[in-house]
């Protein structure tokens, strides 16, 4: 495997426990935990529960009360979705905030228990070369041979450029930014327990606690006109950010004003298009390398966690790996299109003006809740085992 992020320790997670030896590459010297906050829904929860990881999850996560959508500059509530107790009896598992540090802690010592698994940092994948008995990697940690490569390296994943060809990202027309707010530094900024999501004309505002409530993560999407560059760790500027949001809500307004400048991020939100075939010969594509999408139903982790357990599912068949790997295409590929479409529609609704933004805000509290039961209530690895009979 290439690529030790949440998608990829948990795809090294569900194969050991499947009974698999793993092989797990990552370029960086240890570990990334670049991305403040994370939420995870129960459609992702329930995964890692599965895994064993409830308690160390629970040790670490923020389990907010509700999901609130607001008008900008009043705050005013427009729709809301009950979380906490109530979505982890309705849909069966928790819903969590985290610092994707901790997720990523909480994966690492997971599969540092699993001695089928093999991590080597400061791995960089220099080839690929596919031999009629498996798939042999020539990386700056060494040449490592395995059955089949499965490709966890991210929405800039090298591996889907060198085998699939480059598919050239299209700017969105919006850019994010990112900020992780100590609470000891807010006075009367109030945030409480919630995912709260501030709608506005052309831009929002998203808002959760996070590190057991000492630290609120914000991310806040704005249009602009273009970009060249995509990247987490772009630094921004916090005056920019304050003149992007001058006139909405003070609670938002204390949030910038208390975050620390030099740790403001901003980065583009590009698009891909859509894979026609998501594996080629003995090497398969997972996660954000595979299906990358926008923020705007806060899935993109979920979507990885789901194809991990389903293509360890797959891989568990004792069928030849292009088998396996038709079967986990044929079984993600609606559930991650969904996604993908729902995501890219989500900035238009968010971002209305006029008559439009009337229409969501009287539709929202329906509309909200189906696609909530529609994202949550799905259990990949059950429709995996299904499909196999098992």
């Amino acid at each position: 495997m290439v690529g030790a992020g949440v998608g990829g320790l948990t795809q090294a997670l569900a194969l050991a426990k499947a009974g698999f030896e793993v092989t797990l590459l990552e370029a960086n010297e240890s570990l990334t935990t670049t991305g403040a906050g994370i939420q995870l829904s129960p459609n992702a929860t329930r995964i890692l529960q599965r895994f064993g990881l409830a308690d160390s999850l629970a040790r670490v996560a923020d389990s907010p009360q509700q999901v609130v959508c607001r008008h900008w500059q009043t705050g005013a509530p427009v729709s809301i979705q009950p979380l906490g107790v109530v979505a982890a009896t309705r849909f069966g598992a928790p819903y969590y905030h985290l610092l994707r540090a901790d997720l990523i802690d909480v994966l690492a010592e997971a599969i540092q228990r699993e001695p089928s698994v093999t991590l080597h940092c400061n791995a960089s994948v220099r080839s690929v070369v596919q031999i009629p008995e498996g798939v042999e990697v020539d990386s700056s940690a060494g040449t490592f041979h395995g059955d089949v490569l499965i490709a966890a390296d991210g929405v800039h994943s090298s591996l889907r450029e060198a085998i699939f060809g480059e598919a050239n990202a299209r700017f969105t027309g919006q850019a994010a930014w990112r900020l992780l707010v100590p609470r000891s530094a807010l006075n009367d900024c109030d945030v409480p327990a919630e995912t709260g999501v501030w709608w506005g004309p052309g831009k929002h505002f998203v808002a959760y606690p996070v590190n057991q409530g000492r630290s609120v993560n914000c991310v806040c999407v704005v249009e602009a006109k273009q970009w060249t560059e995509e990247s987490w760790t772009q630094k921004g500027r916090a005056q920019d950010l304050a003149e992007d949001f001058k006139g909405w809500h003070p609670n938002l307004q204390g949030l910038i004003a208390a975050a620390d400048p030099a740790e403001v991020r901003q980065w583009a939100l590009l698009d891909r298009p859509t894979l026609d075939r998501w594996y080629s010969g003995r090497v398969v594509l997972m996660g954000d390398a595979c299906h990358p999408s926008l923020p705007f139903l806060a899935q993109g982790a979920a979507m990885a966690i789901e194809d991990a357990e389903v293509l360890s599912v797959c891989l568990a068949e004792d069928i030849e790996p292009a088998a396996a790997f038709r079967a986990y295409q044929r079984l993600r590929q609606p559930r991650t299109d969904y996604v993908q479409r729902a995501s890219r529609r989500n900035a238009g609704i968010f971002h209305a003006t006029g008559l439009k933004a009337w229409a969501r805000d009287r539709l929202a509290p329906w509309a909200g809740d189906r696609v909530t039961a529609k994202l949550y209530r799905f259990d990949a690895g059950r429709l995996a085992r299904q499909h196999f009979n098992r």
